[in-house]
């Protein structure tokens, strides 16, 4: 008996009833105006298959119109909600048919409906199978922590040499010199500074002599020494605004934490000068985004304002509850910063943020308004404390990140 065989026309079957649409008893749909798309699936192909789908069409089991349970999936686009549906329903994906950037746009897709099992697999392609992607790690968001990226790289190395002992332990010079010649051209794009101690010690120390010398004893003082700022930063943040150490700051402030930590990830989403200074800019690129960080550099001046929002930016809603958000300011160069960083957290939980049309990033009841080419900022209202001296400011640069 052919298991194979049975295996294939059960996922034919499967597609056959997604392609004719039979039986469905769902309405997704996806996209953004005017790029949405209304897909016909069945519950419980989705309830058994993705855990963020079991979850969402258990919290909407009462909203059924004519029969039929209604979601929403905002982020992901048409094209690629059709790639992982079809997957979902038994398709296999055929990676080299895709170009990079759709790989990772089907990664998104796939961590944000916790398809574990494919989010590992395109994280393996990428970085194994794709090395331009690797090579741009720093500026995709490819879902996937630094050690796995090591340990990506480091299996894809071993397997180029299979001669070689399992046990590092066991190598000899020449065995390191092989696997480090192999891996020479990866090493730079990796962020060990980002690794645990315990993972340093775990998973990079018994290859240590793959690594160039430099490395290898700034990344020991690195984590030897809490207060050891190593000689080349090995993060980078693409802001025309804010350097590295802002970054940390920033980080600390969202962990609540005393001392500077490894920062989040920075990626970049909007831009004013890039994108165009204005709220409909603003909402075009970044709602249904959270866990964002504004930036403004205020106009004729060496300020830096800016705010966290760890929740959704939408263009409709009002009030938006949350107890994590804050605003504050930098001044650029102060290279200490301790005095005249301003960190205003908010008191008033209920309207810590504002979603609307006709205002651009908008934290409390006016405390921090973001509208344009200016702003406003309150004397004080839903936040601790007062950020700037003036109400009203112009705006010279406007960035917003998504932190991971």
């Amino acid at each position: 008996m052919d298991e194979n065989k049975f295996l294939q026309k059960l996922t034919q079957n499967l597609l056959e009833i997604l392609d004719d649409e039979v039986y469905y008893d769902i309405v997704i749909e996806v996209g953004n105006e005017p790029h949405v798309k209304s897909f016909h699936a069945h519950m419980v192909i989705l309830y058994y298959r993705s855990p963020y789908l079991k979850r969402i069409l258990s919290i909407n089991k009462k909203k059924v119109y004519d029969n039929l349970v209604h979601i929403r999936l905002p982020n992901i686009s048409p094209e690629i909600f059709q790639i992982i549906l079809r997957y979902i329903y038994g398709e296999k994906l055929s990676l080299k048919e895709y170009d990079t950037i759709e790989i990772i746009k089907i990664l998104d897709a796939a961590s944000e409906l916790c398809l574990q099992e494919l989010v590992l697999c395109l994280q393996s392609f990428l970085i194994v199978e794709r090395a331009n992607c690797l090579s741009n790690i720093q500026n995709i968001n490819l879902k996937i922590s630094d050690i796995q990226v090591w340990e990506h790289v480091l299996k894809w190395g071993l397997d180029q040499h299979p001669e070689l002992p399992s046990d590092p332990t066991n190598y000899s010079k020449d065995d390191f010199k092989i696997l480090k010649n192999t891996l020479q051209k990866w090493i730079p794009f990796i962020k060990f500074t980002n690794l645990t101690p315990r993972e340093f010690l775990n998973n990079v120390l018994p290859y240590k002599d793959i690594l160039p010398e430099e490395l290898y004893f700034d990344l020991l003082k690195f984590f030897l020494n809490t207060n050891y700022n190593p000689t080349k930063e090995m993060f980078t943040v693409k802001s025309k605004i804010i350097k590295y150490k802002h970054t940390q700051i920033i980080s600390k402030w969202i962990d609540r934490l005393d001392d500077m930590i490894s920062p989040y990830e920075f990626k970049l989403l909007y831009r004013g000068s890039r994108d165009g200074l204005g709220r409909d800019n603003f909402h075009k690129i970044c709602d249904y985004h959270s866990q964002t960080v504004t930036i403004v550099k205020v106009k004729n001046s060496e300020e830096i304002i800016g705010g966290y929002n760890p929740v959704e930016w939408k263009s409709y809603g009002g009030d938006r509850i949350t107890k994590d958000s804050f605003i504050f300011s930098f001044k650029i160069n102060d290279d200490d910063g301790s005095e005249s960083n301003i960190l205003s957290r908010v008191m008033i939980n209920h309207n810590a943020i504002f979603n609307g049309s006709f205002n651009g990033p908008t934290f409390g009841d006016g405390d921090l308004i973001i509208f344009g080419f200016s702003g406003n900022c309150s004397i004080r209202n839903s936040y601790e404390k007062q950020i700037r001296r003036d109400m009203h400011f112009d705006i010279e640069e406007c960035e917003v990140f998504e932190i991971f």
